[in-house]
This record gives structure tokens, C-alpha cells and sequence, in this order.
């Protein structure tokens, strides 16, 4: 990769990864026909439609990104004749994993060598609380066998760590318990569940950082347009916030204020990017971002930000090498358990290709500077590969980007959609 001379043009990236997860699951729960539009057609979300088709549930494609459910009711899925393979989807293991300890029959989640090495401890401790019995391997960690027929118990958690996915696994458990099952967060987090049950006919009472809803309700069918993926614009966003020159629209994005941390931060340093023609797609606000060039500075990252940035961490962990001062991430240790432990993924690159950086426990302090060109390793994480994609149209050298397959993981088409506003890309073999 060499330099770029400025991104332009109109952009689209695909359909936000959470919002699909959750209306495949939730309209597999429904009694009728859901039709879900914007479906993101990535390895993840695939697996979770893969899931429920293996429990019974009749699934339909006509077009790409586009799913008809045939519901069958949340009491209707049948026993898989398999272990339930989640690819590399953290999302779809833990969500999943909250709605099948509601079920009548044993099931089993499995994951690729990377989602195996994450802990699930966070969600299977409290769905124990709540009557669960689900087995794990050493240290919590996946495959988990889950035991069905057993009588769940509503209850009021308060977790520990914030979480959008073990918020959500508990309250698609609560819908299988008896009583209220009630959640508090110590930072409020992502609520696509709570908005898409709203969505699906369930009464649940939420704000930020709390929600609670009943046992027993029944989900009616209900069209979903799946927003375009902040985490996947964010990309693009860093990426013409720091090539001088950029002027580029991304439309129609979902801008959840649970999800968007990532321009609070960008602006602090003095990014330029505006919402352009706002509206509304099935509860989910969404916006076009326009972004122009700005000279970016270094700045300390509020900590309220970072539940609502988490997985945006490693796109500004190349704003901050390439802006002008130092900027300092802390209150971030989540990133220590995703994909890859991120900031020691991000820290090494980042030195690799001359940056100063200084990694700390639950963050790092980042001087920005030049960077050089040279060979960084992305650990099989989607996410640090194409931040390092963003590097190479920086840096005064190439940047060549290793271990990096797993890409369409999360956004299939990156390196095409890249290439078209002005990205220099090359793929090698190898």
C-alpha cells in the first residue's frame, strides 16, 4: 500500500452486524414473516442465520441482503441435530447462548480457534444465577454445552463491566423466565435489543444503563431495514479525517447514540464531520457522514466514550499515531478480550511502523508523529486489519498487513469499496 491522494465520492458500506444478528434471532422467535432488508451478508451474521436454520427455522435469501423468516415462535425451535457452529462471532455465541438456556433441549455452541479463546464467563455466570446449566471449558471458555430444560428464574443483575452482549443474553433469557428479569450497567450500552423487541411487540421498560421486561410474551412478526455498520464506516471515517484532500459521504449510517463515541472522540481532536439528512429505519436513527480532511490533535479520550467506541478502539488508535501531539486511551481493558488482545495487537504494529506509543493496562498513550512503512501482523483480527489499511494511506512507505483473512468477517466487499473512494489496496497471494 502507498499513500493516498485524498478519498472522495458517495460510499455505502454493509448493514450493521449487531442489528442483523439480533432480527435473524428475533424473528426466528415471532409467530409469522419477517422480512429483513440491509441483512449484512458477512461470515458472522451468516452463522447465526446458519444457527437457526439448524433448529428448525425455515430461512429464505432471494436477493443478497435480504432475509424472509418464517418464525416459528418463541417455544417453536427444535434440538439441533449438531453442535452449533458460531464461527468467529462473539456476538452470535453470547446472545445465542442466553436464548437456548431457555429451551427444552440440550445444545452445544462451538467457535473457530480465535472465538474459543474468548471467555464467556461474563454471560454464563449470571444465566447460572438465573437456573441455567451450561459447561465450559478451561478458564470459561468455549465450546459451551448447554442444558436444556430447565426452569429459568427472572432476576436483577447488575454486571460488573458494562456489556451490550451480556445485557442481551440475559434479557432473551428473561423471556423464557419466570418473573422480571432486570439489568443494570455501570455505563449505559448499546440498546439494539431492547429497541428491536420493542419492534418485535415485547413490553420492556428501558433507559440508558437499565432495562426490564417480563417472561413469557410472544414476538409478532415485523419488517426490519438493517441500518448501514458504524463500526465498518468507522473506518472510512478515520481513514479521510486523516488523508489530506477528502471530502466523502457515507450513507445512511446508524448513528445509535450507544455506538457513535467514535465522533465525540474524532471531534475533541478536531475532526470535521457532519450528519447530513437524518431520519428513522425501525427505531434506529440514521444519518449520511460527511467527512473532510482536518489536521487532527492529540487529546485525552473521555472514559464515558468508551462503551460507546469499544470496537472502534483500533481505527483511532491510527487517528491518534498520525495526529499531532499525544493522545492517551484508558478505561478500554475490554479490549484485552476481543478477537485479538487489541491493544497489544495495535501497539505492536504501531511500533513496527515507527510510532511512539506506550501501552498500559487498560489503554495506551500515543505520540503522533510520521509514520514509516512495514510489515504489521493483524493476529486474524478483522478489525486491526483494516485499521493498519487506514495506516498505509499514511505512511511514508508501504504497509504490508498480515494474518488478515478474516476480513470478511465483518465487512465482505472492504477492499473493493476501499479501492473505489481512492484507497491504494493491493492484494497478494500468500
Amino acid at each position: 500500500m502507498r499513500a493516498a491522494r485524498g478519498l472522495q465520492g458517495r460510499i455505502r458500506v454493509p448493514g450493521d452486524k449487531s442489528v442483523s444478528h439480533r432480527a435473524v434471532m428475533l424473528a426466528s422467535l415471532a409467530e409469522g414473516v419477517s422480512h429483513i432488508s440491509g441483512f449484512l451478508e458477512g461470515e458472522d451474521t451468516r452463522a447465526t442465520a446458519r444457527a437457526f436454520a439448524q433448529m428448525g427455522v425455515r430461512m429464505e435469501a432471494p436477493e443478497p441482503s435480504v432475509r424472509v423468516v418464517h418464525g416459528v415462535g418463541l417455544h417453536g425451535l427444535s434440538a439441533p441435530a449438531a453442535a452449533i457452529d458460531c464461527g468467529n462471532a462473539g456476538t452470535g455465541m453470547r446472545l445465542l447462548a442466553g436464548l437456548l438456556a431457555g429451551q427444552g433441549f440440550d445444545s452445544e455452541l462451538v467457535g473457530d480457534e480465535s472465538l474459543t479463546r474468548r471467555p464467556m464467563n461474563r454471560v454464563v455466570l449470571p444465566l447460572r444465577q438465573m437456573g441455567a446449566v451450561i459447561d465450559t471449558a478451561e478458564e470459561g471458555r468455549p465450546p459451551l454445552r448447554i442444558h436444556g430444560g430447565r426452569a429459568l428464574k427472572g432476576i436483577r443483575y447488575e454486571l460488573p463491566v458494562a456489556s451490550a452482549q451480556v445485557k442481551s443474553a440475559l434479557l432473551l433469557a428473561g423471556l423464557y423466565a419466570q418473573g422480571e428479569t432486570e439489568t443494570i450497567e455501570p455505563h449505559p450500552t448499546r440498546d439494539y435489543t431492547e429497541r428491536m423487541l420493542t419492534a418485535f411487540g415485547v413490553d420492556i421498560d428501558f433507559a440508558p444503563g437499565r432495562a426490564r421486561l417480563s417472561g413469557g410474551q410472544r414476538l409478532r412478526a415485523t419488517d426490519v431495514q438493517v441500518p448501514a455498520d458504524f463500526s465498518s464506516a468507522a473506518f472510512f471515517i478515520v481513514a479521510a479525517s486523516l488523508v489530506p484532500g477528502s471530502d466523502l459521504l457515507i450513507e445512511q449510517v446508524g448513528i445509535n447514540p450507544r455506538r457513535t463515541g467514535l465522533l465525540e472522540a474524532l471531534r475533541l481532536m478536531g475532526a470535521d464531520i457532519t450528519l447530513e439528512n437524518r431520519s428513522e429505519h425501525g427505531g434506529e436513527p440514521v444519518a449520511d457522514l460527511r467527512v473532510r480532511h482536518a489536521r487532527l490533535r492529540g487529546a485525552v479520550i473521555p472514559e464515558h466514550v468508551v462503551p460507546d467506541m469499544i470496537d472502534e478502539f483500533p481505527a483511532l488508535f491510527i487517528a491518534a499515531a498520525c495526529a499531532e501531539g499525544v493522545t492517551t486511551v484508558s478505561g478500554a481493558a475490554e479490549l484485552r478480550v476481543k478477537e485479538s488482545d487489541r491493544i497489544r495487537s495495535m501497539a505492536e504494529g504501531l511500533l513496527a511502523l515507527g510510532a511512539h506509543i506506550e501501552e498500559r493496562s487498560d489503554g495506551a498513550i500515543i505520540e503522533g508523529g510520521t509514520l514509516r512503512g512495514g510489515t504489521v501482523h493483524a493476529r486474524g483480527d478483522h478489525r486491526i486489519a483494516m485499521s493498519f489499511a487506514i495506516a498505509g494511506q499514511r505512511s511514508q512507505g508501504e504497509v504490508r498487513i498480515e494474518d488478515c483473512a478474516n476480513v470478511a468477517t465483518s465487512f465482505p466487499g472492504f477492499v473493493e469499496l476501499a479501492r473505489g473512494c481512492g484507497f491504494e489496496l493491493v492484494e497478494t497471494a500468500g
